[in-house]
């Protein structure tokens, strides 16, 4: 059964990726106000930019019909690698899959995320996701 994008990758698996292909791309599809207040990956160490362009818009949470424009604004190639990020590793599937629909043929989605999903207590950051696995970030 085909995903519908080239694959799934852990947060740690991402970072690798991006840190050995030099045209390979992060977008981070989550929100302004999840950047601003959770926090964002830090791709300095590589010398990497950390695209944001926002897969649904806050606060009514609409798909961004202008999204795969806005990739394409960025000067993303159809063939290059992109990885997707978003709070859980949801929004971040389906936006691999829009891309893919688009032309895009190399859309990763990077499972449990930023945050991951929840604990026990309902609590994200805790049990997996970029910043459970130590990645560089930066929040504010």
């Amino acid at each position: 059964m085909s995903l519908g994008y080239a694959g799934d990758l852990t947060p740690t698996e991402a970072w690798q990726k991006l840190a050995t292909q030099p045209r390979a791309v992060l977008v981070d599809v989550r929100t302004q106000a999840e950047w601003s207040y959770v926090g964002a990956p830090d791709l300095a160490a590589i010398a990497k930019p950390v695209h944001k362009l926002s897969w649904q818009i806050f606060p009514e949470m609409q798909v961004n019909p202008g999204f795969v424009e806005g990739i394409k604004a960025a000067g993303i190639a159809p063939d290059q690698p992109i990885l997707l990020l978003c709070r859980s590793g949801v929004r971040s599937v389906a936006a691999a899959k829009a891309l893919a629909e688009q032309g895009f043929s190399a859309c990763y989605n990077i499972r449990d995320g930023f945050e991951g999903p929840g604990d026990g207590e309902k609590h994200r950051g805790r049990v997996a996701g970029w910043k459970v696995e130590g990645l560089p970030w930066v929040q504010g």
